[in-house]
């Protein structure tokens, strides 16, 4: 068949060699150039590609099962593999510490060496429709025949925006974050960990998260409510400096001792959590010969790590899904539509409503018992009753949905009933914080009028 992708992120990228490999002619459509010569790389129109990221262990077994050559170079610019120990005292493969750049770079030199694959460099304007069907794309005023158009050019890809709504699930969660990447000193010990990947605080009011990255490198997010107009000023680097200084871990990961700053303070702005199936709004395929995929179908918070993963797993999909139907892509589409709702909807569903409660509990309210429990509480419930912990590593891995733990949520809320709730992690207060925010940062100029 021959294909065309629009867009070269991670899910462009793998799907782009998978479907070269399988013997496919592809072409694939991207504005951005790549890397520098000097080995800088801006990546404009993707604000994420600089923000803290975590590499689940699915994210390894998809580059091993479709481009081995991918995870070999990024096993080698320093990619760590973490694994994580349970109960009976078996380690089993968790995660793989490493910045997105890094990752990017590796998959984008494995993939763009595969014969096949070709890159038109250009602005994909429309997707070219003949019948009702989809036959390729104008870029730059020119077109590109194809049997099978996928869109991976994430949540804000504007070519295929008006054939489908803006969420059937989920939107904006009323969460904001920054963050900063850091660099251990040569010999500085790390500071504590939570568990090989990453460290995270619920304060009153807003989280504290650090993200491990390859060769002693680290991210610092501060998460807060995106309406809290205090709390954006974190933004300033006087602002999330003396935040750091404030709060105990981060206070020992950012000590000038043991790390120093490598990045600006990087705002990360309100964040989404949105499902898009294949679908327009009268429930039939957008438009039949072209397939979505990646953040143009599933965003989730960065809190958990899951965006990469859900990316990279829809893409193997994809790929399998052509594989069994080949040019019958009405088909596919409809199949990978039916699978990402199963597959992947309940994480932006879990999302959605974790987001919520915590936005909620943030603002003082309690916990609403007469509701479903979202997964964190119940999560946070395994510091009292141990009983709950072992249905918890299939989620936390995602080697099984969030309804896993529906099992255990009777045992969560029984304990919420008796009035036991999660003690906050040592620091300031919101209030307190605000109080450090403001002596941080240089008073407004007064103005004075004659």
């Amino acid at each position: 068949m021959r294909v065309a992708i629009i867009g070269l992120g991670p899910a462009g990228l793998l799907l782009g060699a998978g479907l070269a490999r399988r013997g496919h002619q592809v072409v694939a459509v991207e504005r951005d150039p790549g890397p520098a010569a000097d080995g800088s790389w801006p990546r404009r129109g993707v604000m994420q590609f600089h923000h803290a990221h975590a590499f689940r262990h699915q994210v390894a077994q998809v580059l091993e099962q479709e481009l081995p050559e991918a995870l070999s170079l990024w096993l080698a610019d320093g990619a760590e593999p973490v694994q994580r120990p349970l109960p009976d005292g078996r380690q089993v493969p968790m995660a793989v510490r490493s910045r997105r750049a890094t990752f990017e770079r590796a998959l984008r030199a494995a993939a763009l060496d595969q014969p096949g694959l070709q890159v038109h460099r250009g602005h994909a304007e429309a997707v070219i429709r003949h019948h009702g069907r989809a036959i390729g794309v104008r870029v730059d005023g020119s077109e590109l025949a194809a049997d099978l158009v996928i869109d991976a050019s994430g949540r804000a890809g504007r070519a295929t925006r008006s054939l489908r709504p803006a969420a059937s699930s989920g939107g904006p969660c009323g969460i904001a974050y920054v963050d900063r990447q850091y660099q251990l000193h040569p010999g500085a010990d790390p500071g504590p960990l939570a568990n090989p990947l990453a460290w995270q605080a619920d304060l009153d009011g807003y989280q504290a998260i650090i993200f491990m990255h390859e060769h002693g490198t680290f991210s610092v997010l501060l998460v807060r409510p995106a309406a809290d107009p205090v709390l954006a000023q974190l933004r300033h680097e006087a602002a999330f400096t003396a935040a750091c200084r404030a709060i105990p871990g981060l206070a020992d990961w950012t000590d000038p001792g043991r790390s120093r700053p490598i990045t600006p303070v990087l705002p990360g702005g309100p964040l989404l959590n949105a499902y898009r199936g294949q679908t327009g709004p009268d429930g039939q395929l957008a438009l039949p010969g072209l397939v979505f995929v990646g953040d143009a179908v599933a965003t989730t918070t960065p809190t958990f790590g899951r965006g990469v993963t859900t990316t990279l797993l829809q893409a193997q999909q994809l790929l399998q899904l052509i594989d069994e139907h080949g040019p019958d892509t009405a088909t596919v589409g409809e199949s990978f539509d039916t699978w990402c709702a199963e597959q992947i909807k309940p994480w932006v569903d879990d999302h959605v409503h974790m987001d919520e409660s915590t936005r909620c509990r943030w603002a003082g309210q309690d916990i609403d018992l007469d509701q479903p429990l979202p997964s964190d509480l119940i999560l946070a419930a395994a510091q009292a009753d141990p009983s709950i912990l072992g249905a918890t590593f299939g989620y936390l891995g995602m080697t099984a949905l969030p309804a896993s733990l529906r099992a255990v949520e009777p045992r969560a809320r029984a304990l919420y009933a008796t009035g036991w709730r999660p003690a906050p992690a040592p620091g300031p207060t919101r209030d307190e914080l605000a109080d450090i925010i403001q002596m941080a940062l240089p008073a407004a100029p007064v103005l004075v009028t004659v």
